[in-house]
């Protein structure tokens, strides 16, 4: 089968979903498929992987969803796409956040394949681009021979907008590079009761309620780590450091990207892992990580993290924006290594059926029996 995963986004500049299409890439490809990704690069070509089809550069940050995304709204996009799908002439083209400009939309606009859209998104208080842009996303939508919402909260943020059939197909993880026994990173074996939090320092990710509670967490345990690791820059952590150094929180360390290979070590340096996010997530990776790496969590009580984990089971969940809430579950799992180990037990059990090859088949399922349904023989057969 040949298959085109298309992305709006900056390739591969981390995210859930160029984590999402690289898996996807990754294991359709071990299948023996024919496989191209579409997107924007502020990468050379020659630094992408052969199947990385470049349409544009130019990358802008756009506010989006809490958080910023880093689209191209290059004009060589259209004649680039144009030739590509005219040349490959794929199967299935498969869009990743398919309503976003611009790349999708063009894509949607030429493509004569079989088109599938995936949505990832959630926001709590609605979408003003789907809310004012409806009438005109409309046509777009339309083109969609079926959509895949990655949580029932993904669905319901875009079905108010966009009415219609939607399949539920989770993000998944790589759960046994996870789930094997890794060591923990070597400049944090030393059984100190550390904390992890792995994400980018966006204000809807919650670290700053993070950071105040482990400065209660620090007096009650006082040899407490934190590890802050992620994909953000030196502005980004510098308010947090001077935060830190100016109310005397000790024993915050910020370590950064940590590269993919090392993500088994890093989880299994902590004993709890803390997911305090604010809201405008549709789903948790990041959760689903940790307990497949057996670690307990702390994560906020929102829509998105309900739809991984229940509280009490992998781990607790607390209100979100809420200092003392974080703290107090913090301490009760740092001082219960019996609740740990039951906690993260659990959690392995559930985050195995998140398994990318099986998230991976159902989406290759929809594949073939939206071919079936069209009459269309793929390029293999």
């Amino acid at each position: 089968m040949r298959i085109a995963l298309v992305t709006p986004y900056d390739y591969p500049y981390p995210g859930g979903v160029t984590e999402h299409i690289a898996s996807l890439d990754r294991i359709f490809r071990r299948w023996g498929h024919e496989v191209w990704v579409l997107a924007a690069s502020t990468r050379d070509e020659d630094e992408l992987d052969h199947n990385v089809l470049k349409v544009g550069g130019g990358v802008v940050p756009l506010p989006t969803s809490g958080s910023v995304a880093r689209i191209s709204l290059s004009p060589r996009i259209y004649r680039r796409v144009k030739a590509i799908l005219r040349e490959k002439n794929f199967d299935i083209v498969h869009l990743h956040e398919p309503m976003m400009p611009v790349l999708p939309l063009v894509v949607l606009r030429h493509s004569r394949s079989i088109n599938v859209g995936t949505f990832h998104a959630f926001r709590e208080n609605g979408n003003p681009g789907y809310e004012y842009g409806r009438h005109l996303l409309q046509p777009f939508f339309d083109r969609l021979d079926a959509r895949i919402a990655v949580s029932e909260v993904a669905r319901d943020a875009v079905a108010r907008y966009f009415p219609g059939t939607y399949t539920i197909v989770p993000n998944g993880i790589d759960y046994e590079r996870f789930a094997n026994g890794a060591s923990p990173l070597p400049a944090y074996a030393d059984r100190r009761p550390t904390i992890l939090f792995l994400g980018r320092l966006e204000k809807r990710k919650g670290f700053q309620y993070l950071l105040e509670a482990f400065a209660r967490v620090r007096m009650l345990i006082p040899d407490a780590r934190l590890l802050v690791a992620g994909a953000y820059s030196k502005e980004d952590k510098e308010p947090f450091v001077l935060q830190a150094r100016r109310d005397g929180i000790h024993g915050v360390q910020f370590i950064g990207y940590v590269a993919e290979e090392l993500k088994p070590q890093l989880f299994h340096s902590c004993d709890v892992c803390c997911v305090p996010s604010t809201g405008f997530e549709s789903f948790g990776i990041v959760l689903l990580e940790a307990m497949a790496a057996g670690r307990p969590l702390v994560a906020s009580n929102i829509p998105g993290y309900r739809c991984v984990m229940t509280d009490g089971r992998e781990g607790l969940l607390v209100e979100p924006g809420d200092p003392d809430a974080l703290a107090s579950a913090l301490i009760r799992l740092l001082r219960d290594p019996e609740m740990r180990a039951r906690m993260g037990a659990q959690g392995k059990e559930t985050a195995r059926n998140f398994a990318w090859e099986k998230v991976a088949a159902q989406v290759f399922s929809l594949y073939q029996a939206l071919l079936k349904e069209k009459g269309v023989l793929p390029h293999d057969q």
